[in-house]
């Protein structure tokens, strides 16, 4: 529905303050023309290939033919042949391109650009040299990158299968499930190791803008909406952490006995739209992945949740629904104070959805736009998008979605909304606030930095009031949220870093918690702390990993929890002192409440009438052979990230400093008026 409604959005905003952008184009002159290119786009794996493009006129009359590559192509793909001729009916031209050179001296060669073809068919666009003529694109794609196509719609291939499976076979709907879950995480380890961490925007040189693993093709033309994915330093762990937690959570989906195949099919939808947010570099293909997570969520809690499952189901879709809302109208703004230019391939459009292209060349502008409401452009249009991820994060006020969703939802539903869907409001912020409107992101600094340390102080507050184990974690969620808003506000290389690296640390901490919580209930079918004492003696693999997973995510030096927080903390002090010493008061009570769910769970004495026998007995009920497999591997990277993070460390220095960089223009903020 909100897709429609964007749409619909577009079209009256191109009415009302555009009206001559979307209507008829004069016509071309009818010569009767029709040329037929073949191929529509030339493929080329490697430097130094041919290809050749073949121009044949269909029509019933001759028209003049001038083919040269779209401003840009020509630093690595050189055209030959009959470059410029006129075509009688019938008639063929051959054109020869030759990838010269790979768009930036290391990393992977790739590269990408468009030949424009003018003639008189009166099928194409207008010909802003020639209104006379008409121009056609051919796209030029150098080595494109499919590896993260299919990390995020492989997932996709298996809904079919399921929906046709017979409802009796819900273990191979189970497995087969895991299968497509666990190929894009493959996938996304390949995707790692062809990372190279050096490659940088370059401050705008670099023809990627810094992208790896590139994929990109026009796909709405008219709008100028295009099929860009890449990675960089902001994504690419993220991509690794979405795929990693999608694989545990189906593993902690086996309990799940009713409607599996149902459920199985909304979880992998799901598992596109949270993979498709990350690595899209399109502004309208963000949101259709954005909005895409929203419906499988809302069915998968308000139907496989608890008691109050539709009540959490509504409140979160309202809360969604509201922040999608400010991002559809930061979109269609951003979208036509874009210049006209052209696509990948070279074809002309009014406006871009590009969110490289607005970072890096259309931010003053931004800066220069009119009023609105007598409020300066930028600065609107920050704060829509703010709050639109706000909700996602969430940042104190709008967080009380969190912990009813978090309580009603099943296991792993909570794994995947703790460990990956509260990251994409930060990496939202990261994405589009920070390089497209660096002067309101400066602006707005100091109030981030202070929605930041409520949020830590709030939600460490809370979660000391609960009774509730799962309530608890989830409170802490909204307290670790906090960490990283105050690190991405000191808009220094360490405390970004520190931020981004947080996401990712306490997405795979978070993810245990939940999963530890599910053990749990699983037997007991209670959640309260006062009910349970002294589980160490009695389940002493769950106590371990209950106390490693605890330890680490109130941040014990020497796990995962502890480095992205020092840098965190580093990294804003310079900026924001006096918050960084009340945010100390957070880390306090994040061991306070910490401890206190450690010693009443797990130490204290065992309540034998309770637990020691029956239905419900957690005597002699440790960890299963899948339940362990869930969490093992999420405990080995908690503790491989806390004694050695450089590695995730160093995938994301490169990527930060080009953020950081967009952010500092200081030409933009002076135009705007919004710095000192």
């Amino acid at each position: 529905m909100r897709l429609i409604c964007l749409s619909v959005c577009i079209v009256l905003a191109a009415q009302i303050f555009c009206p001559r952008q979307l209507a008829a184009e004069p016509t071309a002159p009818r010569s009767g023309a029709r040329l037929d290119l073949s191929p529509a786009t030339m493929k080329f794996s490697a430097p130094g290939e041919r290809r050749t493009l073949v121009i044949t006129n269909r029509g019933s009359a001759g028209t003049p033919v001038t083919v040269k590559p779209a401003p840009g192509s020509e630093r690595f793909f050189e055209v030959s042949g009959e470059v410029s001729s006129s075509l009688g009916p019938g008639a063929s031209a051959r054109v020869e391109v030759v990838w010269r050179t790979p768009a930036r001296s290391h990393g992977e060669p790739q590269a990408f650009g468009g030949l424009v073809v003018a003639s008189a068919d009166p099928r194409g666009s207008v010909d802003p040299g020639a209104p006379e003529l008409r121009v056609q694109a051919v796209g030029l794609e150098g080595a494109p990158a499919g590896i993260l196509l299919w990390i995020v719609f492989f997932p996709l291939l298996g809904i079919p299968i399921l929906i046709l499976l017979p409802r009796t076979q819900e273990a191979a709907a189970r497995w087969l499930a895991l299968g497509f879950s666990v190929v894009p995480f493959l996938l996304a380890l390949v995707m790692l190791q062809r990372y190279d961490s050096s490659v940088s925007a370059e401050g705008g040189r670099d023809a990627l803008l810094g992208a790896q693993m590139v994929f990109h093709r026009p796909w709405l033309t008219r709008l100028g909406v295009e099929l860009y994915f890449g990675i960089d330093g902001a994504s690419v762990l993220m991509v690794l952490l979405s795929t990693l937690v999608s694989v545990v959570a189906v593993g902690a989906s086996w309990s799940v006995t009713q409607h599996v195949r149902g459920y199985l099919a909304l979880f992998l939808l799901l598992e596109v739209g949270m993979a498709g947010t990350f690595v899209a570099l399109d502004f309208f293909l963000f949101y259709v992945f954005w909005e895409v997570m929203l419906l499988p969520m809302y069915f998968l809690v308000g139907i496989w949740g608890g008691p109050r499952k539709e009540y959490a189901a509504i409140k979160f879709f309202l809360y969604t629904l509201f922040g999608s809302v400010l991002m559809l109208v930061a979109l269609v703004a951003l979208y036509y104070a874009t210049p006209g230019g052209l696509l990948v391939d070279g074809s002309p459009v009014e406006h871009s959805f590009d969110l490289l292209r607005m970072a890096h060349e259309h931010a003053d502008r931004f800066a220069r736009s009119p009023l609105v409401l007598g409020f300066p452009f930028a600065k609107v249009m920050f704060v829509l998008l703010f709050v639109g991820f706000a909700v996602k994060v969430p940042v104190v006020p709008l967080h009380t979605w969190l912990p009813d969703a978090h309580v009603e939802a099943p296991t792993a539903i909570s794994v995947i909304l703790a460990g990956v869907l509260l990251k994409m409001g930060i990496y939202g912020m990261l994405r589009i606030n920070f390089p497209l409107l660096p002067e309101a992101t400066r602006w707005a600094a100091p109030g981030i930095a202070l929605l930041g340390v409520v949020g830590m102080i709030y939600g460490a507050l809370c979660a000391m009031a609960q009774r509730d184990l799962k309530r608890l974690v989830a409170y802490s969620s909204v307290s670790h949220m906090g960490y990283c808003l105050l690190g991405i506000a000191g808009l220094s290389q360490t405390g970004v870093t520190g931020a981004i690296l947080q996401l990712f640390n306490h997405g795979t901490i978070t993810s245990m918690l939940f999963l530890l919580v599910g053990v749990l209930y699983d037997r007991a079918h209670v959640r309260d702390l006062d009910a349970f004492g002294g589980l160490a003696r009695e389940l002493p693999r769950q106590a371990l990993l209950f106390g490693l997973a605890f330890m680490a995510s109130l941040g014990l030096p020497g796990l995962s929890g502890f480095i992205g927080e020092a840098l965190v903390f580093l990294g804003a002090f310079p900026a924001f002192p006096l918050l960084v010493g009340l945010g100390a008061l957070g880390l306090v009570l994040t061991a306070a409440y910490h401890l206190w769910a450690i010693q009443r769970i797990q130490l204290g004495p065992f309540d034998e009438a309770r637990w020691g026998e029956g239905e419900h007995r957690l005597r002699g009920r440790d960890l299963s052979l899948r339940e362990s497999l869930t969490l093992v591997p999420l405990a080995l990277v908690v503790i491989a990230l806390g004694v050695y993070p450089m590695p995730a460390l160093s995938l994301v220095q490169t990527g930060v400093s080009d953020f950081l960089a967009l952010v500092a223009r200081t030409g933009v903020a002076e135009v705007a008026g919004l710095l000192p």
